[in-house]
């Protein structure tokens, strides 16, 4: 009697992702089925795995393979969730919000919401687009959103949650790394001694971690917090103010690095600090500020976000925020000469 033998892997052996792809799918040719993996389709467990060589017990019936794209709510322009938060995309791995003066992004202590919460409480049908024709499809009420990066309470645009722990991860990396762009325009006191540059410089935080003080290379050298912050610029606009021989310039920045009020530190050390920053532009501390601009936060605005989709490896997505009301009005003014 002939016995065939067959190649069937113990209880306890640990096969390579792809293997148990390739059973549960016999008729996909191998090189498809590692782009699935690659493009973050195949899930276990809840879990996204990128590496076909990954070695796991068998899954059994929680791999699962993915829709070719996640679904994506139609936001239009942007859906007004909140006087002070506009949702401008979202699917099953991120959201990107456009955030209006006042509101902190993530949780605070004292601080009752933030964009975070506002999106939360949305997601869970407990706010409604302020368009009374739009209604959030249920597909989306299980998604919870989780923070990667942040924005000034001040500042105004463009920033980026993640819709779920894998895509937290991979956004957060693209921070660290440095690979997801970050552009804001920013109003600034002064002439910028060159149409284009860099800004290069140490930061530490003080003692309660609310303010950043430039330090010199070998103080830093010698510190184990003080972090190297990289911002590029370049001058759009100047503006002669009516009366007076200062200049205000329309800036666009470009973060290299992110750290905490970068671009607020960087630029009052520069000599060119931000119209209406209460804590690095010395003219507007205090009641005896000289200030001859009443702007009553930071002139700052995130204007452009550009990322990979961390569930669709090499796609590239970008966003572009239009400068806030108050921005524009305060531009039309100094276009004018009404200040």
């Amino acid at each position: 009697m002939l016995l065939m033998m067959v190649d069937r892997p113990t209880v306890d052996e640990k096969r390579p992702l792809l293997h148990w792809l390739l059973q549960q799918y016999p008729d996909t040719p191998k090189t498809r089925a590692k782009q699935w993996i690659q493009a973050g389709r195949v899930r276990i467990g809840g879990v996204v795995f990128r590496q076909a060589n990954h070695l796991l017990d068998d899954p059994g019936n929680t791999l699962e393979l993915m829709q070719r794209q996640s679904t994506t709510l139609d936001c239009g322009t942007s859906w007004q969730i909140h006087p002070r938060l506009a949702l401008v995309y979202l699917d099953s791995a991120l959201a990107v919000v456009n955030k209006g003066p006042g509101l902190i992004s993530i949780p605070a202590p004292n601080c009752e919401i933030s964009a975070l919460s506002i999106l939360a409480d949305f997601l869970k049908g407990k706010l409604k687009p302020r368009d009374r024709g739009k209604s959030l499809p249920a597909v989306y009420r299980k998604l919870e959103p989780l923070p990667v990066h942040r924005l000034d309470q001040y500042t105004t645009g463009l920033f980026c949650m993640a819709s779920s722990a894998e895509a937290r991860t991979h956004l957060i990396d693209q921070v660290k790394s440095h690979s997801m762009g970050r552009e804001y325009i920013a109003f600034v006191e002064g002439r910028a001694p060159n149409p284009k540059g860099t800004w290069r410089h140490w930061l530490q935080l003080n003692g309660d971690g609310l303010r950043q003080r430039i330090v010199g290379r070998g103080r830093a050298a010698a510190s184990s917090d003080a972090q190297e912050a990289i911002t590029h610029y370049e001058v759009l606009v100047e503006y002669p103010l009516s009366g007076a021989k200062a200049v205000v310039t329309k800036l666009r920045l470009r973060l290299e690095t992110g750290r905490k009020h970068q671009i607020r530190v960087q630029a009052a050390s520069e000599g060119l600090p931000l119209i209406g920053d209460r804590t690095y532009n010395p003219n507007y501390r205090g009641t005896s500020g000289a200030a001859f601009i009443a702007f009553p936060r930071q002139a700052l605005h995130s204007h452009v976000l550009t990322l990979e989709h961390p569930e669709q490896p090499g796609r590239k997505m970008s966003w572009t925020a239009d400068l806030p009301k108050d921005l524009r009005e305060l531009e039309a003014a100094l276009r004018s000469r009404r200040i």
